[in-house]
């Protein structure tokens, strides 16, 4: 069966694409900053006006966020994008995007340069509004198609990705007990190699309370709570190594006063990578038993918050499946789709967490994402548009096998 006269409109749509994504990156829209998302949302909801989809804009929950002082403090998030077709259909897919950066609105890096003929350097091109744009025009080519109705689609677009998708897990996770496929848009590397399975993650903050005394006259009244962080500290650091792929990370520590005060508070925020849920339930279990160690000391007590929002995305035989497809999708485009196990996590996590098989570097080829070099490369806006929309294709017209369905708790 050949779909080439139907992938050949998305070629068409190549400079379009590349306008869409350079206005979309210089709107800024840092995950705090709401009144950027919404306008980013509203760009996007008239781009995809023409796939005839329903659209719904969600509310989010406030998240939870540990101030440096120790404070315990609410967080509001920007809306949630939801645009869904055909939803009686016997198959569905889950498409996933995120219209946040990591870009604050006081950040320096707010506007899009052309490096050369094919490379374009910019706040978000890759990670992930070229990947959006990626999306939508492949869904854009399956509704022009003879196939458009053969199966269900959802379009998600988080506004929290970019700082753990805590606000719209729950509906991730829902949409993704709904779905049979999940394609997730961020970027593949340079070089057009895809992410296969992905460590889980989990950010934690640390407080310490202890007891303040005058460092000279009274020190032995005193109980130092960044004495007591530091052994937590050490012992955290220590477990490097213990298990085969378990990573810990102490990002910051801070707390204290004055030289001649001994300190009664001080807060340390680490993360912890894990590549299997054995290594999680490990990670988990002697973070547990330091804590509890360390707070056996007089007058030393110890407040964690934070947990793992990420599960570890484990290559299954479902994801297995879908990545064969892939495969087949990228031979015969002339495209290599090899993929390879990273530290990194995403919403693909989130999802195969939910037992739902997904690709979910399906967006543009690009780099240097988080950082000012962030680029992307313009080619790769039509030749990813059309892997993806050949995979819908594939699907819809009955020609593949689903993969076979992760069954979850």
């Amino acid at each position: 069966m050949t779909y080439a006269p139907l992938l050949e409109w998305i070629d068409t749509q190549q400079d379009n694409m590349l306008s869409e994504v350079l206005a979309l990156s210089e709107i800024n829209s840092g995950s705090a900053n709401i009144p950027g998302i919404e306008k980013v949302i509203d760009r996007l909801s008239d781009f995809a006006s023409s796939l005839g989809a329903e659209e719904e804009r969600l509310e989010l929950p406030p998240r939870t966020d540990v101030l440096d002082n120790g404070e315990v403090v609410e967080s509001e998030s920007g809306p949630l994008l939801r645009l869904t077709k055909w939803p009686n259909a016997n198959r569905r897919i889950l498409l996933v995007g995120h219209s946040d950066t990591v870009y604050p609105k006081d950040h320096s890096f707010q506007h899009c340069t052309k490096l050369d003929e094919n490379t374009i350097n910019g706040p978000g091109v890759a990670d992930m509004k070229g990947g959006i744009v990626v999306m939508l025009t492949a869904l854009q080519a399956l509704e022009r198609s003879p196939y458009a109705g053969n199966i269900g689609w959802q379009v998600i677009i988080n506004p929290d990705e970019e700082i753990g998708s805590f606000a719209s897990a729950q509906h991730l996770d829902q949409a993704a007990r709904a779905a049979d496929v999940g394609m997730i848009f961020e970027p593949a590397l340079a070089d057009g190699t895809l992410a296969g399975a992905r460590k889980g993650s989990g950010n934690f903050t640390l407080v310490a309370h202890g007891r303040a005394a005058h460092a000279g006259r009274e020190h032995h009244l005193g109980r130092n709570a960044i004495a007591a962080l530091a052994r937590v500290i050490s012992l955290l650091d220590g477990l490097n190594g213990q298990m085969d792929g378990v990573t810990i990370n102490v990002a910051k520590l801070t707390g204290g006063g004055p030289n001649n005060v001994v300190p009664d508070f001080a807060l340390c925020r680490f993360n912890i990578r894990v590549p299997s849920p054995e290594g999680q339930s490990w990670a988990e279990k002697q973070l547990q038993q330091i804590i509890d160690d360390v707070s056996q000391a007089d007058g030393i007590s110890l407040e964690l918050h934070g947990s793992f929002g990420r599960q570890p995305k484990v290559m299954d035989k479902a994801h297995q499946q879908l990545f064969s497809l892939l495969k087949s999708c990228g031979d015969d485009l002339g495209l290599s789709t090899e993929a390879k196990a990273t530290g990194g996590c995403c919403d693909g996590n989130n999802l195969a967490a939910a037992g739902l098989a997904n690709i979910d570097t399906l967006g543009v080829r690009g780099g240097a994402i988080h950082s000012t070099d962030e680029f992307l490369l313009i080619d790769s806006l039509s030749e990813r548009a059309k892997l993806s929309a050949l995979l819908l294709f594939k699907l819809a017209a009955g020609e593949a096998s689903w993969p076979d369905r992760t069954t979850t708790a």
